[in-house]
């Protein structure tokens, strides 16, 4: 088993919402789980979560590479998502992103030596007026990042 008992209970209440014969309307956040658990999705893990819902091993991965909130490759500790959305890239987003390369050393789709950071380009995340918008795995929304604000993130992430 490549998940956790802990993570297969999480899996479970999201099983519980959904009728016996639409345990596969909970593939999203089955896969959601299992990348907080482990930081990516493997074609092993996607095989085990097809096994454990009960769905085809391919209806997973359609899924897992459908969506780009799902990480298909291992990627840092810290995956920073930047919005380059039009809206966001007129109003700091292109800024912002040259900003992050600079002090991490990476370009998107890279991660730093250390396995720290991973930097991604995100399309629209719902908050064009909060531009330039960054989101950190997935989870946590930062708004209006100055360069200082960038730094002061970057910090304490390190932490």
């Amino acid at each position: 088993m490549l998940l956790s008992e802990q993570c297969y209970k999480k899996i479970d209440r999201e099983l519980a919402k959904y009728p016996d014969d639409q345990r596969q309307s909970a593939v999203m956040a089955a896969l959601a789980h299992a990348q907080v658990e482990l930081g990516w999705v493997s074609p092993e893990t996607m095989q085990e979560l097809a096994d454990y819902i009960r769905m085809p091993a391919i209806a997973v991965q359609e899924v897992a590479t459908f969506y780009n909130m799902y990480n298909l490759k291992p990627v840092g500790k810290h995956k920073i998502t930047v919005c380059t959305n039009l809206p966001c890239a007129l109003s700091g987003g292109e800024r912002a992103a040259h900003h992050l390369k600079q002090k991490l050393g990476i370009d998107y789709r890279d991660t730093t030596a250390d396995g720290e950071f991973t930097l991604m380009e995100g399309e629209c995340m719902g908050a064009c007026g909060d531009a330039p918008v960054l989101l950190v795995n997935n989870h946590r929304m930062c708004s209006f990042m100055s360069n200082d604000k960038i730094d002061s993130l970057v910090e304490e992430l390190k932490k």
